[in-house]
């Protein structure tokens, strides 16, 4: 079935962003760094299959596909919810998570296709290595959204207009370190505390499986963006880290401002201005924001990128605080909710078999 029927405004037939750059190729097969190589082989070790780890015969309400209570929602308590009826809220809550699962979407191709520039721009054989199973991590994350919306909620929302610029942004830059930057810190760890947030609130274990599955992986990016921007940004002058911390500056914005989901709202018939307004009087939403920066502002402090301009910035933002914070935790942890996760899933799985061969044997015996 083509998609084009299910997006809420017609979004085009794609998007080419002009790429500049130089494809690198390295003659240098040694051994390379061993952190770098370790992180590569627990890529190759947990590549797993969307069709079969996720158990797609559960069913979902695309009307209440998260199950969360409705005071998140930005209407909640306005002049608009009280006009509503128990349709009219059950759509709302429809439209919702279709927006915030396409751009989900829209984002993992995005990685896909950064991992794949990164693969042509690193100049090191070891990066090379690595992103090669990021950019299969995303494929499959992308085909896991897109199912998630064609078969359970049966609706899409087209790219958000910064989501877009950010990753225009970051394709269009010449210098190699740029996707890593852009996609592997920015882009994928504000979607990581967006995933997080979702999974650890969400009542349904369809969505509950995807995003903490998802989030396994994208552990390991985060990573691996770390761990080569370090030891490349060491060897940079203090003029070059400027440029790229304004880059970052700009696209924390950017991605604050991409999470009102005032789209939504437009769909409801509400203007825009309007739309901004409520979006920005939610007290969920400030809440919502600060968390998203949990996983952005650490990382890039990590990176070395933590001069006074940037900082001003996280002041503004009120997220300055969260440089303190430990990424290797939170890591640790995505990868203990995921196994945690299968542990439970095919325990229960395993006790279910084992009642009906009791079962059998039971009925086998009463029948001789």
């Amino acid at each position: 079935m083509s998609t084009q029927p299910l997006y809420t405004q017609d979004p085009g037939r794609g998007w080419q962003v002009p790429a500049t750059g130089s494809a690198r190729f390295s003659w240098d097969y040694d051994d390379g760094r061993d952190r770098l190589l370790a992180l590569y082989q627990k890529g190759k070790d947990k590549q797993w299959d969307g069709a079969k780890r996720i158990d797609w015969d559960l069913e979902v309400d695309p009307y209440d596909a998260l199950g969360t209570p409705d005071d998140v929602l930005t209407l909640y308590g306005t002049r608009h919810w009280a006009k509503m009826t128990e349709k009219d809220k059950g759509d709302l809550r429809r439209h919702y998570t279709s927006w915030q699962f396409s751009q989900f979407l829209h984002g993992e191709q995005g990685a896909m296709v950064c991992a794949a520039r990164i693969v042509e721009s690193v100049p090191d054989l070891d990066a090379k290595f690595y992103s090669a199973t990021q950019t299969m991590d995303e494929a499959r994350h992308a085909e896991i959204y897109g199912r998630f919306l064609h078969e359970k909620i049966g609706m899409l929302y087209p790219i958000d207009d910064n989501l877009q610029g950010l990753l225009g942004d970051t394709l269009r830059d010449s210098r190699w370190d740029m996707p890593y930057l852009g996609m592997q810190v920015l882009i994928e760890g504000l979607a990581l505390a967006a995933f997080g947030m979702i999974r650890d609130t969400t009542t349904k274990p369809l969505p509950k499986q995807i995003l903490a599955y998802v989030m396994q992986d994208e552990a390991r990016h985060v990573a691996f963006g770390r761990m080569a921007l370090r030891d490349y940004y060491r060897q940079l002058t203090d003029a070059e880290l400027r440029e790229r911390e304004e880059f970052v500056i700009e696209g924390c914005y950017l991605m604050r401002d991409r999470l009102r989901g005032v789209e939504v709202l437009e769909n409801f018939g509400i203007a825009r201005k309007e739309a901004e307004e409520l979006s920005e009087q939610s007290e969920f939403l400030h809440l919502f924001r600060k968390l998203l920066f949990s996983r952005i502002v650490p990382c890039v402090k990590d990176i070395g990128l933590w001069g006074e301009r940037l900082q001003r910035a996280y002041v503004d933002m009120g997220v300055l605080d969260l440089g303190d914070a430990s990424l290797d935790l939170l890591m640790s942890q995505d990868e203990e909710i995921a196994e945690a996760l299968d542990r439970e899933r095919f325990a229960a799985e395993e006790r279910a078999r084992v009642a009906e061969v009791a079962a059998a044997v039971a009925d086998g015996a009463d029948q001789a």
